[in-house]
């Protein structure tokens, strides 16, 4: 096709623009106004442009590209754009015809027709004369296809007979299966869009997901449409913060719809809509004012769409057929076609098929339809039903519309609305809200957001959202819709309990922005495992400094040096008590910030928890600094594997003797102490100005040569420890036979020890025995589990148990090489116990011969909570004499 035939074939109205339809695309092109929409393969600024994609793409070998977008996401638009710039000389300039086939306005696409009439059809100003000469050369020829989706073109090469001429008579979808495949106009490059559909995966070629107008290009669209970049900025911040409909906002053609409704009412001095639902009453408003009709033809009018709107959704189809439209009573408004619908086609001669400019307003339409009608029998949860899965909004449109004071505007062009109806609905969101909410479905409680937002009613946010709401689930991956939904409850409700956003794989700026509020009226922050962008860190220090936020969970977020940096601004002036910064890669640069954090004026806080981060001695030796100040009010903390050292521990030590420290429980399993630690440890436990209750030294490289030490701190007046773990040490039968000398000492406070895989021996397990047969021993839990004495040194433990001046209520054997030899000492001493409450035999060697007595001893034990047998030698048969007993795992 010639380029000045082309270009005038583009440049020929094909229509007017639209509010729902959007502009032109020939005025966009035309007036330099084109902003190429965004792909997945340039979501990063410097990635390259769509049409530099295409035109790459159409370079290399595979010659073929596929756009793939929802409606509205600028696919038309760009197709055009494509040809215009060819005729124009000013890209692709290796073809020398392009042959454009709008598929949406293909007639009778059922009906028979060869290639030669289908160019001659779409190409109006090209003669039969010439079209030799631009197929003689298929390498030289482009193939434009739009709308693909609306001639339904099964693409399997096995399900029809492919044209081989271009003179061959043959179905529309088989002809434009024969070019796709190559059997017709073989060597021909092609560019075909389409909406997402599964006769996409039949075409090979590059994939291009076309995702519409992101935030850079809604800015640059709205600062070209109003004349003011005051305007243009305010219009658009309220879209995107306000109104809540990201996924649509997308589309190119909303866009268009938004600023025209928003120019008006800028113009007329109205307010802006809160809602997307008060965004379509404004333009549903607009439109009829516009038809100029009566009252009465109004009403009527929006019932014939309604009935349409309908029929379309329970079809799933796009539009309908001239004869259905008459038979709607659409004939009656002629006017207001070209307002509401889409004709594909030719309907000069009476054909042509009617669609909605927008599935969106589609539904809309629907829902006012639903009010607006007489009362029937069918209730509003039936109509639903009828429609789920093909009318999304249908019921967020319903919720807004049963508010009078979102219904009012269409009122006063339509009549009001059926009252029977209204409440019918009502009756239905407040009990299926109730079940929502109730559920552990995070999708069910964004949709129920979602409801409460458009109805933009807080006495009926605090109508449904009651106390037995579980609002603490999991709220990962929010879009920015979901956010703003949320935010708007929870602004309602006054505050929340818990939010939970476990699993945001992408904390965006956004995100954070719109859910700050939601954040700072949050007692706790679950963001473990999360991903945050650094941009996203000053909103949620900025939320966590003016609200009421005491817990924190960043674990497992990798959040690094820089980000703490920005986050510490919030951590100095909130009412924080708990953060856990469990795997967050912070390093001896973060210790300077958090120190200050410790210190600052206003800091509550008493938990912290920084495991697993590799801070080093340099670094924790800034913190204890800050331990040492007055205004560190901090209780717990938690260094398990922070690459600390004896150094660390005895600027620990120091911290605790200042007698400012309020340190109550300290984690430092995993660190490599030592000898040297344990005595800076054991000294700073014997001074009365240690306030220390929780010791956790779990694989702390600790031997026998510690055990004097910790034994003369356990022996002192002043020590005032309750819990002790030494699990995983080196400590021996002398290491351990001098613990147990102190744990003899009336007064020992000592409530629960841990000895795992600490190389004891059955004297020592012997001499633990006495110890808790005392009745000068506090031990409430023992856990000596991986100590391999047998039955034999494990006796000892059980005849302790069964000794009324025991006071054990957990018992950890694991390990210990138990066997059913064991199980008559094991029944006594829980029979006689009137302590003991759950008891760990895992990965020892009971059979299935002990199985009913244990089952038996349990279900009569009454302070007995748990025994757990799993990874013992138990068969399939011991397995269901288990079940038996809910009180035994295995």
């Amino acid at each position: 096709m010639d380029k000045d035939i082309a270009l005038m074939h583009i440049l020929k109205s094909k229509g007017a623009s639209t509010l729902l339809g959007g502009e032109l695309p020939v005025n966009v092109i035309s007036s330099n106004k084109y902003i190429s929409p965004q792909t997945d393969r340039n979501v990063e600024d410097k990635s390259p442009s769509l049409d530099h994609t295409i035109h790459s793409a159409l370079c290399d070998e595979t010659r073929h590209v596929i756009l793939v977008g929802p409606e509205g996401s600028g696919k038309t638009t760009a197709l055009e754009k494509l040809v215009f710039d060819w005729a124009k000389g000013e890209g692709l300039q290796n073809f020398s015809n392009i042959l454009h086939f709008p598929l949406r306005e293909a007639n009778s696409p059922n009906g028979m027709l060869s290639l030669e009439t289908l160019i001659l059809r779409h190409h109006d100003l090209m003669t039969p004369e010439s079209l030799p000469l631009v197929l003689e050369n298929p390498k030289e020829v482009l193939i434009v296809f739009d709308d693909l989706d609306q001639c339904k073109p099964n693409l399997d090469p096995s399900a029809f007979t492919p044209c081989t001429r271009p003179d061959q008579v043959a179905p529309l979808s088989c002809i434009v299966a024969s070019l796709l495949h190559g059997s017709l106009l073989k060597g021909a490059a092609s560019v075909v869009a389409s909406r997402p559909t599964e006769c996409l995966k039949r075409l090979s070629g590059t994939r291009v997901n076309l995702l519409g107008f992101l935030k850079p290009q809604r800015e640059a669209y709205f600062n070209g449409f109003f004349i003011d970049r005051t305007s243009a900025d305010k219009a658009l911040k309220h879209m995107e913060r306000t109104l809540g409909f990201y996924d649509i906002s997308a589309s190119p053609r909303f866009s268009w719809t938004v600023c025209n409704i928003y120019k008006h009412l800028m113009d007329t001095g109205a307010t802006f809509p809160e809602t997307l639902s008060q965004l379509y009453v404004c333009v549903l408003v607009h439109l009829i004012q516009t038809l100029s009709l009566s009252d009465a033809s109004k009403k009527e009018l929006a019932l014939v769409l309604g009935k349409m709107a309908a029929r379309c959704s329970l079809g799933q189809r796009l539009g309908c057929a001239k004869e259905e439209v008459d038979l709607f009573g659409f004939a009656r408004f002629p006017t207001a076609v070209d307002v509401f619908l889409r004709v594909n086609g030719d309907r000069s001669d009476g054909g042509g098929a009617f669609s909605f400019h927008s599935k969106t307003m589609q539904e809309f339409l629907l829902a006012v339809s639903l009010f607006l009608g007489k009362s029937t029998s069918e209730g509003v949860d039936r109509v639903l039903e009828k429609h789920r899965g093909r009318a999304k909004l249908l019921d967020v449109f319903l919720s807004a519309l049963s508010e009078p004071a979102h219904r009012r505007p269409l009122e006063s062009q339509l009549g009001e609305l059926n009252s029977d109806r209204i409440v019918d609905f009502k009756c239905w969101f407040k009990r299926t809200s109730d079940a929502m909410l109730k559920g552990c479905y995070k999708e069910e409680h964004h949709h129920c957001f979602h409801l409460l937002h458009q109805a933009q009613s807080e006495s009926l946010v605090k109508e449904v959202v009651t106390p037995s709401a579980r609002m603490g689930i999991s709220y990962g991956d929010l879009s920015l819709q979901d956010c703003v939904a949320l935010n708007y409850v929870v602004t309602c409700l006054g505050e929340m309990k818990t939010l939970n956003l476990y699993r945001t794989r992408n904390f965006t700026e956004e995100l954070a922005e719109t859910l700050a509020p939601t954040m700072s009226l949050s007692h706790e922050i679950k963001l473990s495992d999360s991903s945050l962008s650094t941009g996203s860190v000053p909103h949620l220090a900025s939320a966590l400094s003016r609200g009421i936020t005491t817990v924190l969970d960043l674990s497992s977020t990798r959040f690094g040096d820089e980000k703490f940096k920005l986050l510490c601004p919030g951590l100095r002036d909130c009412k924080l008590q708990t953060l856990k910064l469990t795997i967050c890669r912070l390093t001896e640069a973060s210790c300077e910030d958090l120190a200050s954090v410790l210190t600052s004026a206003s800091s509550q806080l008493c938990d912290l928890d920084v495991r697993c981060n590799e801070i080093g001695d340099r670094g924790f030796i800034k913190v204890c600094k800050a331990l040492r100040s007055p205004r560190c009010k901090l209780q717990e903390l938690l260094l398990q594997g922070c690459e600390l050292t004896e150094a660390s521990v005895e600027a620990l030590s120091a911290a605790l003797l200042s007698g400012q420290s309020q340190l109550r429980k300290v984690n430092l399993r995993l660190n490599k102490i030592g000898l040297g630690g344990a005595k800076a440890l054991a000294k700073s436990l014997q001074h009365p100005l240690c306030r220390l209750q929780q010791l956790d030294l779990f694989d702390c490289e600790l031997t026998g040569e510690c055990c004097p030490h910790l034994k003369e701190a356990l022996m002192s007046d002043h020590c005032s420890l309750s819990a002790l773990d030494l699990s995983v040490n080196h400590l021996g039968q002398e290491g351990a036979l001098l613990l147990c000398q102190a744990l003899g000492r009336p007064g020992c406070p000592l409530e629960k020890l841990g000895l795992i895989r600490c190389e004891l021996t059955t004297p020592v397990f012997t001499e633990l025995g006495s110890v808790l047969r005392s009745g000068t021993s506090r031990l409430k839990s023992l856990l000596v589990g991986m100590n391999a004495v047998g039955d034999q040194g494990v006796k000892h433990l059980w005849d302790a148990v069964a000794h009324p001046n025991c006071l054990l209520e957990e018992l950890d054997l694991e390990m210990t090489g138990l066997t059913d030899a064991c199980v008559e000492d094991l029944c006594a001493a829980i029979g006689a116990s009137e302590t003991l409450k759950t008891l760990e035999l895992r990965n020892n060697s009971l059979t299935i011969a002990s199985v009913p007595a244990l089952v038996r001893i349990m279900q009569e034990s009454q302070n007995m909570l748990e025994m757990n047998l799993k990874y013992n030698d138990l068969c399939e048969e011991a397995f269901n004499l288990l079940e038996e007993c809910d009180k035994i795992r295995y």
